[in-house]
């Protein structure tokens, strides 16, 4: 590692103080998480009796000092209300599993603080900044521009191989065989994995898309929407992330379909998917074999033996998971399987059986309350028209790439606090409605 990375992860803090001295409150949310995200190395620093020091808490703690700063007063204004509990049961079933699992107290303790700064803090700044239209219009052109921002950085890497990472913070970052794909790189630029940029260009191209074809934004930084749009569809593609695009394909059909068809019924069906992929997973009803057939008919043997691997161990995983099924098996590899040499023989790719094998049942709920519930609850309150209005374009775009992260972590694990802001502004405006209603 070079000291570079040292010097960058040390001073982030105050380079967010600085952001919140020149910028307004909500743009300097926006700008600090999309920057340190998108270029903060991928390191972790061990700190005796405090949570990790990483590129995640970096990115939240920063920013929750600049508010606590120069917003004091907005930060105060939270309250916990009623559809808060799902973040809230998420964070806690961690302690829950480690007193189940007579892991002790401190354990369940350090586990919760953990868990609070992956999930909670980022949810808590979407809820105060984020929690209104004008706040989630700045999140979905925020998600555009660092699209736009991490294009040049992707095609050099598609060139010229994953190196960037290496060459500013001195080291690779994952294992550099898995950057190849179908005959060429498939970038990482500076995330943890080239899934993670996948997805990412993946957000950036549902949500410009979408802002441009209703017509809400027609520049960005002065250049036409139309050249945005097709520089980020272009890098997306580029970044040889099957899955990826077939969920961006499903995010733009579904919407055309809401717009053309008049009808939420195929965002219901995207919400409806990981639940009940879940369920029947986890229940035997289905062996997913299905799914294995369908990828290797559409994105060739090499994908297929990617799934079937992944489908593999989620068997071996759900039975070591249905051993303790409401709280799991909590932390220390205990949720993985073991041979009789005490060799782990699983890998855990989807973050909903880590959910499942660490936190049980309660956990797995709890998540999954907190990405999907947000986009069910809009989808009662508005109608197909509404959804397809310019003014809602910012809602659209952001309701369903929040689902469509939580297919994705049905199959991958790539945890980013952009979603969870995305998770938590959605839930702030279901309580602006519901308190406008009573008004």
């Amino acid at each position: 590692m070079g000291p570079l990375a040292h010097i960058v992860m040390f001073s982030w803090v105050p380079v967010v103080l600085g952001i919140f001295a020149l910028l307004p409150p909500r743009k300097a949310v926006v700008t600090s998480f999309l920057t340190a995200w998108l270029f903060l190395p991928m390191v972790e620093y061990d700190l005796p009796g405090l949570p990790n020091y990483t590129k995640m808490s970096a990115t939240c703690a920063g920013v929750l000092l600049g508010a606590a700063v120069f917003d004091f007063n907005r930060l105060m204004s939270f309250r916990l209300r009623w559809f808060d509990l799902p973040v809230a049961m998420w964070c806690l079933s961690a302690l829950f599993s480690s007193l189940s699992n007579g892991l002790g107290l401190y354990d369940g303790v350090t586990a919760v603080v953990a868990r609070v700064v992956t999930w909670g803090l980022p949810y808590l700044i979407g809820r105060l900044y984020f929690g209104n239209l004008s706040g989630l219009r700045e999140l979905a052109r925020g998600i555009v521009i660092g699209g736009l921002v991490y294009v040049p950085f992707c095609l050099f890497e598609v060139r010229m191989s994953p190196q960037l990472h290496r060459l500013v913070y001195g080291f690779h970052q994952h294992v550099f065989a898995q950057t190849v794909r179908f005959g060429g790189w498939r970038p990482t630029v500076f995330m943890q994995h080239g899934l993670m940029v996948g997805m990412w260009m993946t957000a950036a191209s549902l949500v410009g898309l979408w802002l441009w074809s209703t017509g809400y934004v027609k520049r960005l930084w002065g250049i036409p929407m139309l050249w945005v749009v097709a520089a980020v569809w272009g890098t997306a593609v580029l970044c040889k992330s099957a899955g990826a695009l077939a969920l961006l394909a499903a995010g733009v059909a579904s919407l055309f379909a809401v717009k053309h068809l008049r009808t939420v019924a195929p965002l219901l069906c995207l919400v409806a998917l990981p639940p009940l992929y879940m369920a029947s997973r986890a229940s035997g009803a289905w062996s997913g074999d299905g799914l294995v057939e369908v990828a290797g008919a559409l994105f060739g043997e090499e994908r297929a033996i990617s799934l079937q691997c992944r489908k593999d161990n989620e068997d071996l995983l759900m039975e070591k998971a249905m051993q303790r099924p409401l709280f799991g098996w909590g932390g220390w590899g205990r949720n993985r399987v073991y041979d009789e040499r005490g060799e782990d023989i699983t890998i855990t790719d989807g973050l909903w059986i880590i959910g499942l094998g660490m936190n049980g049942i309660v956990g797995l709920a709890a998540l999954t309350l907190m990405l999907l519930a947000p986009v069910w609850m809009l989808l009662m309150k508005l109608s197909a028209r509404q959804w397809a209005l310019p003014a809602a374009a910012a809602v659209a775009s952001l309701s369903v790439l929040l689902t469509l992260y939580m297919i994705d972590n049905l199959f991958n694990g790539m945890v980013n606090p952009i979603f969870t802001l995305v998770a938590g502004g959605l839930t702030g405006l279901n309580g602006a409605y519901r308190a406008a209603g009573r008004g």
